[in-house]
């Protein structure tokens, strides 16, 4: 079993590929099979928000609530895409937008 493994574009990858990451710069029509088979194999999975925005919805909320493995979006290294804020979708799921 993998202990890590990130999946992004390929400068962002050079950085976890750098702090000893397994590393995956697939296409983004082609993230899916990547990141399916990561959750098979590995204990954490770390995903850009783009390529997170490939997958649909419902897979990457149920991979992420699962919890094992934990399944981390980050922003990518260029800060173009950033995960949606936690703290604003609290609020939001519990009705107290501001």
């Amino acid at each position: 079993m993998v202990a890590a493994v990130f999946i992004g574009d390929e400068v962002t990858a050079a950085a976890f590929r750098l702090a000893g990451l397994t590393t995956q710069a697939p296409e983004i029509s082609d993230v899916r099979p990547e990141f399916e088979q990561a959750c098979d194999e590995a204990s954490l999975v770390i995903i850009t928000a783009d390529y997170a925005r490939a997958l649909d919805e419902e897979s990457l909320h149920a991979a992420i609530c699962r919890a094992d493995p934990l399944v981390l979006v980050v922003p990518d290294g260029g800060n173009r895409y950033w995960p949606e804020d936690l703290d604003a979708r609290v609020d939001r799921v519990l009705g107290i937008e501001q």
